[in-house]
């Protein structure tokens, strides 16, 4: 029986409730009446059920589609308005004893070089990271108790943070390593994580195992269960995901909103993020080996309606896609991206000789021009960590976005932030069109104290001073 709170995978993640939801999507999906009532529920701005939103994704009405597209964007100004928060992954090693069938870095592979980064290297990197601009990075590594430890994660995240080289600062390291256990969170906490990333990959178990069939991540109940092993060691925003590719998407989409019900329900907050990464080619990886692959068209839709079914969660696009799906899906709920990524180990500071990618990137700009082009866009870049920074985090953070109030903190914060990265890093081209934007944006600032206050702290950061947040 499904279960959201049951602390066991297999009732949480339900798979007969999963394919009794995919057949009544399958049977509803020109009940144009059910669907319009569900549509007008999710303008609520309260969420939709897994079995809601998957006849929502079903829909083949195309007026009705077009409605579900207008609603997510609506959802989107509503809790995050036009702000879109930038960040960039950081690959600590490569070093594996998994058997993942997808990943290049499957202990199978002899011939891509293996790399884990020293503290000396780390510095190189984070520093090169900072001259671009960034401010928040997300940690990846690959799974081996020997080479890569929970201790060389710890200090390589002290290592991080310890870095100030000229105006630059990390501010905010999210972590994406493998399960763990309660204890191993609790340090990761201590260490001032701010979110815990974990992609279930497939929340099909059968192919799960297929997939996955050797190593730790092979325990389907342990990967899928790690979140609640992390809240439990402290950690209050964490972010879900599944690799679009590997399973029927219908199938993943329902599991993806079943794990959020279930945080929700056990934890009273759900996911802080929800990525959807898709299957890219790498070195011993043929995307066109896995059969279920989807179209553009088919992710937007999945964009779109994550957004309407979770609207209070961050929604992340990696450089996996193109500028072209990047920017079609930022007006369907998409509220954090990557700008100037490298997914090899070491690939910031120095031109790697030997390709160590986990994927090929698809979206090769540089920040400036990522920044530039979300401007021109009408987009706000915001570098703020604030929330993190100020304890608004896991239920606090999600009380206020959920009553709409974060936006109260948001827009000054990213203006602020933003007017930071022109000054210290952007090109005079970038520059012009950020100052035209924010002047235009900080005049919506609807508290007219607060507008006050942006003013006065945008022109002290134009004399030097940096790092305000409200």
């Amino acid at each position: 029986m499904y279960d959201p709170r049951s602390m066991i995978a297999d009732d949480f993640i339900n798979h007969d409730e999963i394919m009794e939801t995919l057949r009544y999507a399958s049977e509803n999906k020109g009940n144009r009446a059910l669907i319009e009532s569900i549509i007008e529920k999710a303008r609520l701005r309260k969420g939709l059920s897994h079995r809601d939103a998957s006849v929502l994704l079903e829909c083949d009405i195309p007026e009705l589609n077009e409605e579900i597209f207008e609603l997510a964007n609506e959802i989107k100004q509503d809790f995050y308005g036009n702000r879109i928060v930038m960040f960039a992954p950081l690959y600590l090693s490569n070093y594996c004893v998994n058997g993942c069938v997808y990943c290049p870095y499957h202990s199978k592979n002899k011939h891509i070089p293996r790399k884990k980064l020293t503290q000396e290297e780390i510095v190189r990197e984070v520093t090169a990271l900072q001259d671009m601009g960034h401010k928040r990075l997300a940690l990846e590594t690959g799974e081996d108790p020997v080479n890569c430890p929970i201790d060389y994660v710890l200090e390589s995240i002290r290592t991080i943070y310890s870095i100030k080289h000229k105006n630059g600062a990390i501010r905010r390291v999210n972590v994406n390593i493998a399960a763990t256990t309660v204890e191993n969170y609790r340090k990761l906490k201590e260490a001032g994580i701010g979110t815990y990333i974990l992609f279930q990959e497939t929340y099909h178990k059968e192919s799960y195992l297929r997939l996955h069939p050797t190593g730790p991540k092979h325990d389907y109940n342990y990967h899928t269960e790690a979140m609640d092993r992390a809240m439990e060691g402290g950690i209050d925003d964490v972010g879900c995901g599944v690799l679009f590719g590997l399973e029927l998407y219908r199938y993943e989409f329902a599991g993806l909103l079943m794990h959020a019900e279930h945080l929700e329900a056990v934890h009273g907050v759900g996911p802080h993020t929800i990525s959807v990464p898709r299957i890219r080619r790498a070195d011993d990886i043929d995307p066109s080996a896995f059969d279920n692959g989807i179209d553009d068209d088919t992710f937007a839709k999945i964009v779109a309606c994550i957004r309407i079914a979770v609207p209070y969660t961050g929604m992340i696009v990696s450089t996996r896609e193109s500028k072209a799906v990047r920017e079609r899906v930022l007006h369907l709920g998409i509220s954090q991206i990557s700008g100037g990524s490298r997914t090899s180990v070491g690939g910031y500071a120095e031109e790697e000789e030997e390709d160590s990618s986990q994927f090929e990137v698809s979206d090769n700009r540089t920040l400036d021009e990522v920044v530039k082009w979300l401007m021109e866009l009408g987009y706000t870049p915001s570098f703020c960590t604030a929330c993190y920074r100020e304890g608004r985090t896991g239920d606090r953070f999600m009380s206020l976005c959920k009553a709409g109030q974060i936006q109260n903190c948001c827009l000054p914060n990213a203006l602020m932030t933003v007017k930071e990265y022109l000054i210290d890093y952007a090109s005079p081209e970038t520059k012009a069109v950020g100052d035209a934007l924010i002047a235009q944006e900080a005049e919506t600032i609807p508290n007219e104290k607060v507008r006050s206050i942006v003013r006065e702290r945008l022109s002290l950061i134009e004399n030097g001073e940096r790092d305000f947040r409200f």
